[in-house]
C-alpha cells in the first residue's frame, strides 16, 4: 500500500507511521469500540428519527403544496430553491436509512430507503447502496473506491498523467470548474439511477425502476401542468442544478484533498477510516445542514450509529487518535472546501505541464 503524498495535508509522514498498530491485545479499534459502546452511543435513536423523519416529510410535502398554491409565477423559482434544500435533506435521510442506523430490521430500512430515495428524489436507493458500500469499505482508495475514480476530474497526479477525454481536457482547472459542475451532478443522479437498473448487483429493479417512473412522472406532470413551459423548464434547472450543488458541497468536505491509497490494503480499519477523513467543525446549523456528516471520522468508523450520537463520539475519538498517535484533521467548512480546492489543482499539474510542452 502507498498513500499519495499529492494528496494529504501537512503531517503525511505522521500518517505513514500511524499506519503501524501498537502492541497489544486487542486491535486498537476494538478498544476504541468499547469505549463508543459503554458511553452508549451505538444504542438505537427512535424518536430522533421519527422527528427528523417527519419534519423532512412536512417540509416535502409543504414545499409542494407552496407550489401547487403559487400557481404561474415566476416566484416558483423561490419554491425551486427550497425545494432543492429539501430534496438534500430527503437524500440525507436515505443515507441514514441505508446505514441501518433507523430500523433494526435491514427489510424496513431498504423499504423506507426506496420510498425516500426512489420516491422521493429520483435517486436509485439500490445503486447508491452499491456505489456507498465500497466507499466505506476502501475510503479514497484509488482502485477501489467508486468516489475517486477518474472519470471528469482526477485526484492523483498518477491520475492527471493517465487521463483520458473529458478529464484530460478538465483537469487542468478542475479546482476552478468543480462548483460549477456541481450543478451537473443532480441530473448525473437520475441518469446514473436509471442506467443502474440493468446491473446485475440490482435487487428488487422491478420495483426501483417503478418508483423512480413514478417520480419522473410526478415531478414533470406537476410543473407542466402548473406552469407555462418556459417557467417549468426553469423551475426544473433551478431546482436540480442546485439540489446537485448542496449534495456536492455536503459530500465534498469529508474526503477530498485527504490522502488517498493504491495497492494492497496494509493499514487496519481504524487508520484507514481516520486517515482519509476530515471532520467540519461548526455547530447545530453545520449539523444540521451536512446531515451529521461533518463528523466524517466517527461516522466512518462507526457507519451505523445514530447521526445524532456523532457529535457526542467526535471528543473520545479524538483523545484515543492522540493516544495511540493517529492524526486526526477537522477544520472550518470554509477550510475544507480550500483544502480540497488546492488539492485538485495541485494534482491538475501534470495536465497542465502537457499543455505547455
Amino acid at each position: 500500500m502507498t498513500i499519495s503524498s499529492d494528496a494529504s495535508p501537512a503531517g503525511l509522514r505522521a500518517a505513514v507511521d500511524a499506519g503501524r498498530p501498537r502492541a497489544g491485545t486487542g486491535s486498537d479499534f476494538a478498544r476504541l469500540s468499547r469505549r463508543i459502546t459503554e458511553a452508549g452511543l451505538l444504542e438505537r435513536r427512535p424518536g430522533y428519527y421519527a422527528v427528523r423523519l417527519g419534519l423532512v416529510v412536512g417540509a416535502f410535502a409543504g414545499g409542494w403544496a407552496a407550489f401547487f398554491a403559487l400557481g404561474d409565477s415566476w416566484w416558483q423559482l423561490a419554491v425551486a430553491a427550497f425545494l432543492a434544500l429539501v430534496f438534500g435533506q430527503v437524500a440525507l435521510v436515505a443515507h441514514d436509512l441505508a446505514h441501518r442506523q433507523v430500523f433494526r430490521r435491514r427489510r424496513h430500512g431498504e423499504f423506507a430507503g426506496r420510498l425516500f430515495g426512489n420516491l422521493g428524489v429520483g435517486m436509485s436507493y439500490g445503486w447508491w447502496m452499491n456505489k456507498h458500500t465500497r466507499h466505506h469499505a476502501h475510503p479514497n482508495h484509488e482502485e477501489l473506491d467508486p468516489d475517486v475514480a477518474p472519470d471528469i476530474l482526477v485526484w492523483s497526479a498518477e491520475q492527471a498523467r493517465a487521463s483520458r477525454g473529458l478529464a484530460r481536457l478538465l483537469g487542468g482547472h478542475q479546482a476552478v470548474l468543480f462548483f460549477p459542475l456541481l450543478t451537473l451532478e443532480g441530473f448525473n443522479l437520475h441518469v446514473a439511477s436509471v442506467r443502474a437498473l440493468r446491473s446485475p448487483f440490482m435487487k428488487s429493479r422491478m420495483l426501483e425502476g417503478a418508483l423512480l417512473l413514478a417520480h419522473m412522472a410526478a415531478v414533470l406532470s406537476a410543473l407542466f401542468l402548473v406552469l407555462p413551459p418556459g417557467k417549468a423548464v426553469a423551475f426544473l434547472a433551478v431546482n436540480q442544478c442546485l439540489f446537485g450543488l448542496y449534495l456536492g458541497c455536503t459530500f465534498a468536505p469529508n474526503h477530498k484533498g485527504m490522502p488517498t491509497l493504491t495497492g494492497d490494503q496494509e493499514l487496519d480499519f481504524l487508520r484507514r477510516q481516520v486517515l482519509t477523513s476530515r471532520n467540519v467543525r461548526g455547530g447545530l446549523l453545520t449539523d444540521l445542514m451536512l446531515g451529521g456528516l461533518n463528523y466524517q471520522i466517527e461516522h466512518h468508523l462507526f457507519p451505523v450509529m445514530p447521526t445524532v450520537h456523532l457529535r457526542r463520539a467526535r471528543p473520545i475519538v479524538r483523545r484515543y487518535c492522540a493516544e495511540i498517535g493517529v492524526p486526526y484533521h477537522e477544520t472550518g467548512l470554509v477550510r475544507s472546501y480550500r483544502e480540497a480546492l488546492t488539492h485538485l489543482h495541485r494534482v491538475g499539474e501534470p495536465i497542465r505541464r502537457r499543455r505547455r510542452a
